[in-house]
């Protein structure tokens, strides 16, 4: 899912859930207001999410690599909607300040 694609999706679903999967000094940084599950951490939380498996989730990372591993993960593990964010926060970021620009 494209940054531009998120914006349209969450105001459409206000209800769906964010997940980030990088390690908490990337989230301390920079942070799209969702909740924090490290990657390394994700299998052992998953349990935590079962009252999310048919709701909309977009998942990120920094860059979209790790993102994608978790949803891989999530899907196999039953969650039916999924979605990792194409280029993770820096895409994020980058479609932020583009639009920002513009206003």
């Amino acid at each position: 899912m494209k940054s531009q694609n998120s914006r349209i999706i969450w105001k459409k679903n206000p209800n769906c859930l964010i997940i980030d999967v990088r390690e908490p000094h990337e989230f301390e940084e920079t942070n799209m207001g969702g909740r924090l599950i490290p990657l390394s951490t994700l299998l052992d939380k998953l349990s935590e999410l079962d009252q999310f498996k048919d709701d909309f989730i977009v998942v990120h990372c920094r860059s979209g690599k790790r993102s994608i591993a978790a949803c891989d993960v999530m899907r196999t593990m039953g969650f039916s909607q999924v979605y990792s964010l194409k280029g993770g926060i820096l895409a994020w970021n980058e479609f932020q300040n583009q639009t920002s620009d513009k206003l």
